[in-house]
């Protein structure tokens, strides 16, 4: 598959899959007249403006991408804090959210990709895993700061592969649990949770958490060694169940009538059920169809809104260059502090971030101790972080640095830079260019 060679296919375009293969490139029309809007108001502000405002024709596509990027992410967190009942504020909000979504689509595919093989998870597509993950773009968005990251991209990288992991393991214990091994498993939050996104009304939510606490209380104690595959309460324990709730049913704001063994039973198994399908959620997609339409797909109905005013505000670009700027540095920085680094520690970095082995494979690699394995690699990372630091700290005497705060604030700060820039660096030369997309 072709690179995306524009700003506005870059942002306004998305990853079609099909039998778990990328086809081709998908244009969703509001966002790409959303961002031909844009580049057409930047392009009439660069030309009234200075002479170091230039228009976005004449910036490199990295540059411009890089710019637009931040756009929309300030653009987003700005939006974030508006009443979250405002139409307006949550359609500009859906906006920004679209053209991340665009934007991020090579790296979540990549980051997925490399993810997938780690874990024993031959069952699941590409493509599902790849719909979860970018699912999780405004978590990736909130937890992202633009102006501490490295990177949006540098940071998603590494969030995209989390979540999709932590996904596959948690899908992989709902998917192994019997309906009362999952209930035992439960906290009371999660399954509260469950019951109020499945639409239960308050008094049935109640009843049915009464009715888990008493199998909680009467089933745990008798539970079998395997929880995951816990077997079903018998007979007797099903009337005690139901006799406990009964007992307590008062303290309910509407207690109801007397409970069976079986309503308990068929209780508790719609509890189970509900807790899948809010842990493990079908996922829907935009492109689905109209249902009981000869045309069109869901994304059509979305609201169309028109750009924020703050575009001219945010056309200077001082905030651009200080960040490409910082970014540089820090870069030659790091990879100075890495060239003076023992030989043999430079070779434990290219197994642990590169070649992405675990502390106890690269201990068999290297014929050594575990342990020695993880000291080595935490006085790396403490000897990285304290040149980090130095330079943190020699900026902010010269009002150029990172930002002025205090030690430990500082080091808390590029200690997780740091993990960001060795994730990149060493991972940059192992992933497949986008022409091979």
């Amino acid at each position: 598959m072709r690179p995306r060679q524009s700003l506005v296919e870059i942002f306004s375009t998305f990853l079609q899959f099909e039998a778990d293969h990328v086809q081709h490139w998908a244009t969703d029309a509001k966002l790409r007249r959303s961002m031909q809007s844009c580049l057409r108001q930047g392009a009439t502000v660069g030309a009234s403006g200075s002479a170091e405002s230039q228009g976005f024709e004449e910036k490199s596509l990295k540059e411009a991408e890089n710019f637009w990027s931040l756009y929309w992410h300030q653009q987003w967190r700005h939006q974030a804090k508006q009443p979250p009942h405002c139409p307006s504020s949550s359609a500009s909000r859906s906006q920004s959210l679209g053209h991340l979504s665009a934007y991020l689509q090579e790296t979540c595919y990549w980051s997925v990709q490399k993810s997938m093989p780690r874990l024993e998870s031959s069952q699941y597509k590409l493509s599902d895993c790849f719909q979860v993950a970018i699912a999780e773009m405004p978590r990736i968005l909130n937890a992202c700061d633009p102006n501490q990251s490295a990177s949006l991209k540098t940071y998603a990288m590494s969030a995209f592969g989390n979540i999709i992991r932590d996904h596959l393991r948690q899908r992989q214990e709902v998917n192994l649990c019997s309906n009362w091994g999952l209930l035992l498993k439960l906290s009371r939050k999660k399954l509260t949770e469950a019951l109020q996104q499945a639409g239960l009304a308050p008094e049935k939510i109640q009843q049915y958490l009464l009715a888990w606490t008493c199998f909680e209380s009467t089933y745990l104690p008798r539970k079998a060694p395997g929880l995951r595959q816990l077997a079903a309460p018998d007979r007797a324990t099903w009337e005690e169940i139901a006799h406990l709730y009964n007992r307590q049913r008062h303290q309910l704001a509407v207690p109801g009538s007397e409970c069976s063994p079986e309503t308990m039973e068929q209780w508790l198994t719609t509890c189970a059920n509900r807790a899948r399908a809010y842990l493990y959620p079908a996922i829907g997609s935009l492109n689905t169809p109209k249902i009981g339409q000869d045309s069109g797909e869901l994304q059509d109905d979305l609201p169309d809104v028109a750009q924020e005013p703050l575009l001219t505000e945010l056309m200077m670009q001082e905030e651009v260059a200080a960040r490409n700027q910082q970014k540089a540095a820090m870069k030659t920085v790091l990879l100075t502090a890495l060239t003076q680094l023992d030989p043999g520690v430079q070779e434990l970095l290219q197994l642990y971030y590169h070649q992405r082995l675990t502390q106890q494979q690269i201990a068999q690699h290297l014929n050594v101790q575990q342990y020695t394995v993880s000291r080595k690699l935490s006085k790396a990372r403490e000897s990285l972080l304290m040149a980090l630091t130095r330079w943190s700290q020699a900026g902010q005497e010269q009002q150029g640095g990172l930002h002025n705060a205090s030690l430990s604030t500082v080091i808390k700060y590029v200690s997780s830079l740091l993990e960001e820039w060795l994730q990149a660096h060493y991972q940059a030369s192992d992933r497949p260019s986008e022409e091979s997309l």
